[in-house]
């Protein structure tokens, strides 16, 4: 059994702001990453420099950050935190530019560094990072995991190196903001990140306590996430089932859905957590260890694999796949040998195609 979680987490009402010292604590000047509309209209980013204002530090804004965010625009960020002399990184949002900014932290700290090394297997240091999460999907506020668009490639890759950030600071009301179709891919995200965190081979007594507990809590908001009555003491459930799954997938990564997620994604621009969805009833429903499968199936309250099945089918909108995609897609995970070492039982085309079905 192994567990590391370096990251401070703090959550709770008006976190940002209560705890504005620990943020203040990073550095001098941040470089505050986000996308372009959504921390300003949750009040993420005032919340942000009120407190770094109250604190006496100075800020420079960069907030071009997209879906699924690229190789082009994280180097684009670090010559703007360069150029501002800044000495620690803030990532405001969802997934994107929390990932971001991990990456982009490390480019700054090594200014002498090309693109290239994002993907090198080197150590490298990088300026502190702190996240403030507005979606709950990525846990990305908990992992070291920095997915980025590569458009060479025409698929997203997480960078070789492994980059906690040092503060957490989550605020549920942030979540309150969020559009019915970001509610749900983020949730379903989470989902994805517990059950695939359960079930892979690196799994361990340890992660499965976060993965275990955060399937729990998910099964409380079921309910109400599928017929959009979500209560605020449902959003306060789902950060914290999301934390809980960011910590387990810090330990385990992520299983099959995940894998075939990201071709999905860069083609059809389905959201992430649609794409996950896409296969995770499949991945579950062919899942050999029957024991393990009905621990998945208990926690969220589902009496059987069918009704898991037909719960995520409800929920989402699956996208139409162009011709070929299928088999490019899970050609590519079975030739992967780090993917196919993730599952503890025999895998191969025939199986992993039934996954389309379901």
């Amino acid at each position: 059994m192994k567990f590391y979680m370096p990251t401070k987490i703090f959550s709770e009402s008006d976190c940002v702001k209560k705890h504005s010292k620990e943020l203040a604590s990073l550095g001098q000047r941040a470089l505050i990453v986000t996308g372009r509309h959504s921390s300003r209209l949750n009040g993420s980013l005032s919340d942000v420099t009120d407190a770094l204002e109250a604190e006496n530090r100075t800020w420079v804004i960069f907030d071009e950050i997209e879906e699924n965010p690229s190789i082009e625009t994280v180097m684009k960020a670090a010559a703007a935190g360069l150029k501002e002399k800044t000495d620690f990184v803030i990532g405001i949002g969802g997934g994107s530019p929390m990932d971001a900014s991990k990456a982009i932290a490390m480019m700054i700290a090594n200014p002498d560094r090309d693109e290239s090394v994002l993907y090198e297997n080197i150590e490298l240091d990088h300026l502190p990072v702190a996240a403030v999460p507005t979606t709950a999907g990525t846990g990305s506020e908990v992992t070291p995991w920095s997915i980025l668009t590569i458009h060479s490639q025409r698929t997203k890759k997480s960078i070789s190196h492994k980059i906690f950030p040092e503060l957490a600071l989550m605020d549920s009301k942030y979540l309150m903001a969020m559009s019915r179709n970001t509610l749900v891919s983020t949730a379903v995200d989470t989902l994805a990140h517990l059950t695939e965190s359960y079930l892979v081979k690196s799994a361990d007594k340890y992660s499965r306590i976060f993965s275990i507990e955060g399937l729990r809590l998910w099964g409380q908001f079921k309910k109400n996430l599928l017929e959009d009555k979500m209560t605020a003491g449902d959003y306060d459930t789902m950060f914290e089932a999301c934390t809980m799954g960011g910590i387990a997938i810090a330990h385990t990564g992520t299983g099959f859905p995940h894998a075939l997620s990201y071709m999905m994604t860069y083609e059809t621009g389905a959201s992430h957590g649609v794409a996950c969805g896409y296969t995770l009833g499949g991945f579950v429903k062919y899942y050999v260890d029957q024991n393990l499968k009905k621990d998945v199936l208990d926690a969220l309250g589902f009496e059987t694999v069918q009704d898991f099945c037909r719960y995520l089918e409800q929920l989402i909108h699956k996208p139409e796949l162009p011709d070929g995609l299928w088999t490019k897609d899970v050609a590519s995970i079975i030739q992967n040998p780090k993917r196919m070492a993730s599952y503890p039982f025999e895998m191969n085309e025939e199986i992993m195609s039934k996954y389309l079905a379901e």
